[in-house]
């Protein structure tokens, strides 16, 4: 769950960059970067951190050129040390950058065959800086000096071929232009789109389309599932399927909690979905408990303030607004190490005790990961009063590691892995617990106006749209990611960058 940029404009792109990757904030807190073009020479500034402490204006002052691209990252595959800030650089062929979202599930035997075919030098952990020299590589193989669009769609159709995973990628050719990809089977997004200007027309590339519409782009699509957009240094711009059987399957999860509301994701509004949610989960309880005694329906905010409010117009039942936040805070999803995500919630939300006090009280979340935070909150709200308090999932149960770019823990950590609910309400302390049915999540999200026949559900029924993820890929990555797993590696990273500098 990363964020990308990719901007070709007619003046100085680094302001704009910039402001993009403050927009994309939300889909990584640990690393930020930025890469420009000028003169055939490249500006690069990247380090750990958020976008507004990596970046200062000396930094930007040396940012010149009127394309680059940009990355936030949060930590899945590879470390969390500034060695691993995006975007990544390869001087052969031309000078290539390149920043990715997503994870590869065939890394390793990528990292063998760039070693010992390739004959090329991987100086990471990050799956990002392999595929970058897998898209060098193919793209050296076309032997020319200048390459052109048909040499850079060749060079993504062999990317396909050889990498596994989902994937959405923008690279920058050091005098050249920029190119966008997703994998084929469009599991993780990405968008471009267009604005006029006085000097002519500019191009933009990525995550979401929000960060289009905050700089004041226009969005002409979607990129489909294995196609390549390349935009040339002198703006002129091409398109092309690049996959042999592309199938469109999104990360449904984007719209659950990733994407901000107010992007549009293959077509589909996340507002309108995560709407839609609430509607379900209503229906639910109504079928489920139709005596239930629910005074008042409270968000966990932010990403789950929209499903509960309509569940809590279909209901009839009072929406307030129960907890405070604290917007210094980063997302708890997604903090490295389960002592940080602990200590961060009491900072991160503070209860009103008059919303609480004597009601029975239906607290809803967007989902429940490992049930740390969700178990914190039902204790404030029993501290402030909460007479009942009951809990609300507008997912269903995550019960299996996500293994295309979101840090889902090992299976051990996920709270619902091998329980039932009632076991869950149990652990997290809910007097009762609402869970969405996936069929009702699938038609939320896939139910509008747009029409999705199949989305990556991965986390939810254990089956993983690549076809590659067997039982010893999960325990291999169950060992690599595991908290205390992450905690070594961060503290050993920690004592080099020490050395270092």
């Amino acid at each position: 769950m990363c964020g990308i940029v990719g901007i070709v404009g007619k003046s100085n792109v680094n302001q704009a960059l910039y402001d993009a990757l403050t927009v994309l904030q939300h889909r990584g807190q640990d690393a930020a970067g930025i890469v420009t073009s000028h003169d055939g020479r490249l500006f690069l500034r990247k380090d750990n951190g958020l976008v507004r402490d990596v970046f200062h204006q000396r930094h930007m002052q040396r940012l010149v050129g009127h394309m680059g691209i940009g990355h936030v990252r949060y930590p899945t595959a590879g470390s969390s040390t500034s060695a691993e800030a995006q975007p990544f650089y390869v001087n052969s062929p031309y000078g290539i950058t390149l920043a990715h979202n997503g994870n590869l599930t065939n890394v390793e035997q990528l990292a063998k065959e760039i070693y010992e075919s390739d004959l090329r030098h991987v100086n990471t952990n990050s799956d990002s800086e392999v595929m970058l020299n897998v898209f060098a590589h193919e793209l050296a193989q076309r032997g020319k000096l200048q390459p052109t669009e048909e040499d850079v769609f060749a060079a993504v159709t062999d990317v396909h071929n050889r990498c596994v995973g989902g994937y959405s990628v923008v690279a920058m050719i050091t005098g050249y232009g920029i190119v966008g990809f997703r994998d084929p089977h469009g599991i993780r997004p990405i968008v471009f789109g267009q604005r006029h200007t006085d000097e002519g027309v500019e191009y933009m590339i990525a995550s979401e389309s929000v960060s289009l519409d905050v700089l004041g782009f226009t969005l002409i699509r979607d990129l489909a599932p294995g196609e390549a957009v390349y935009i040339t240094e002198d703006g002129k711009l091409f398109t092309r399927q690049c996959a042999t059987n592309p199938s469109l399957t999104p990360c449904i999860f984007e719209h659950v909690y990733l994407a901000r509301p107010d992007s549009i994701i293959d077509g589909i509004s996340v507002y309108k979905a995560r709407l839609r949610m609430g509607e379900k989960l209503a229906d639910k309880i109504l079928r489920e408990r139709p005596d239930h005694d629910i005074d008042v329906v409270i968000p966990i905010p932010d990403t789950s303030r929209t499903a509960a409010l309509e569940l809590a117009n279909h209901l009839g039942v009072k929406f307030r607004e129960g907890f405070v936040k604290n917007r210094y805070i980063g997302r708890t999803f997604i903090m490295p190490g389960q002592a940080a995500r602990k200590k961060s919630v009491r900072q991160k939300l503070n209860a009103i005790e008059l919303e609480f006090r004597g009601k029975n009280v239906m607290l809803v979340d967007d989902s429940i990961v490992r049930g740390t935070t969700c178990k914190q909150i039902i204790q404030m709200a029993r501290e402030a009063g909460a007479k009942n308090v009951y809990f609300c999932s507008a997912a269903p149960a995550v019960r299996y590691p996500n293994v295309y770019g979101i840090d889902m823990p090992s299976a051990h950590e996920l709270i619902a892995h091998n329980r039932t609910t009632q076991e869950v309400a149990d652990l997290i302390g809910a007097d009762w617990l609402i869970y969405q049915d996936l069929p009702d999540l699938i038609e939320a999200v896939g139910g509008g106006k747009i029409k999705i026949e199949q989305f990556d559900c991965a986390v939810f029924d254990g089956k993983y749209v690549t076809g590659d993820v067997d039982e010893a890929y999960l325990n291999k990555i169950e060992n690599a990611r595991n908290d205390a797993s992450k905690a070594k590696t961060q503290a050993v990273s920690a004592i080099i960058d020490l050395y270092n500098n």
